[in-house]
């Protein structure tokens, strides 16, 4: 089935040469079937891309997926342009009244600063506690993960020696969750971050659940009892070439910045990356559309408490 954007979404030509089955608002009307409805918080700066990513891992399923794109308004986006937030995103005024079947908070390149210090924090906790009685499941990606386990659970975050940087290998820890069904013993995922969340804060949580970790990059994937918020410290998300991009631009800024990790073949950055996480991203993905949303959403969504 396909993915529902919005009529004129810069990703449609992206996903379009893909061959990732998109369809616009225009000739989704015209269908008779109830879409899932996704919510994206995108706190990410460039926010094309980061729509691009999620809308092909959201297409790669056999579900009908309506998306919905949210901005703050504590802070106005300074790398996208102010005519693509207007056209394309909503703030939480213009959607609090409604229910949405899922929903994801991005990263956001904040994480070296204090949650409270952050522009928005404020208006994410309202947000982040609205979630709770008016989405059935809400999936946070890196810093969306800490700052979740921080609001929700009261889990600090701390500050690494040196950032994590790479593509590392995982393993499921609880295996029979479905949210890794179909999974390898092994699979590959990108981290990018500073902070770290620490095991033995997680497991005292009787509420959380460690599902799958990294011996080099800590706690993966933590969530609740029954899914209503999944936490994913890492960016399955990314694109071949997203790590690449960002340490090409700090090196080029003289940043002391080390080479992304399992990466570069030969840990030779003339040469292009290989990219080993990819049919992990879309099986995480299409499981939680499936089995977290789909499954337990009610067919009338009004009454998602």
């Amino acid at each position: 089935m396909p993915i529902r954007i919005p009529n004129k979404l810069p990703a449609t030509e992206t996903l379009h040469r893909e061959n990732i089955f998109v369809i616009t608002e225009t000739r989704a009307i015209t269908q008779d079937i109830r879409p899932l409805k996704i919510l994206i918080l995108n706190l990410m700066p460039i926010k094309v891309t980061t729509e691009t990513q999620l809308a092909r891992l959201l297409g790669n399923s056999p579900l009908q997926v309506e998306l919905e794109f949210l901005q703050t308004v504590t802070h106005q986006s300074s790398h996208t342009s102010s005519d693509h937030m207007l056209s394309f995103y909503k703030t939480f005024d213009e959607i609090r009244e409604q229910k949405f079947d899922g929903m994801i908070i991005t990263g956001a390149p904040v994480e070296q600063m204090e949650f409270e210090d952050v522009e928005y924090w404020d208006e994410l906790c309202t947000i982040m506690e609205w979630s709770k009685k008016n989405v059935t499941s809400t999936f946070h990606i890196c810093w969306g993960a800490q700052a979740g386990l921080y609001y929700h659970y009261g889990i600090k975050k701390y500050p690494l020696d040196k950032k994590l940087f790479g593509v590392f290998k995982h393993r499921a820890e609880y295996k029979r969750s479905m949210l890794f069904r179909g999974f390898d013993d092994e699979f590959m995922a990108p981290h990018s971050r500073h902070t770290t969340i620490r095991r033995e804060d997680v497991e005292v949580c009787p509420d959380l659940k460690i599902l799958a970790s990294s011996d080099e990059a800590g706690i993966y994937v933590v969530s609740t009892n029954r899914g209503r918020q999944i936490f994913v410290t890492g960016h399955s998300e990314y694109d071949v070439d997203t790590l690449k991009i960002e340490y090409m631009r700090d090196k080029s800024a003289g940043f002391d910045i080390d080479m992304p990790k399992n990466y570069f073949p030969d840990d030779d950055d003339t040469k292009e990356p290989i990219m080993t996480w990819r049919s992990h991203a879309n099986l995480l993905y299409s499981n939680w559309l499936n089995y977290f949303v789909y499954q337990t959403t009610p067919y009338d969504i009004n009454k998602i408490k």
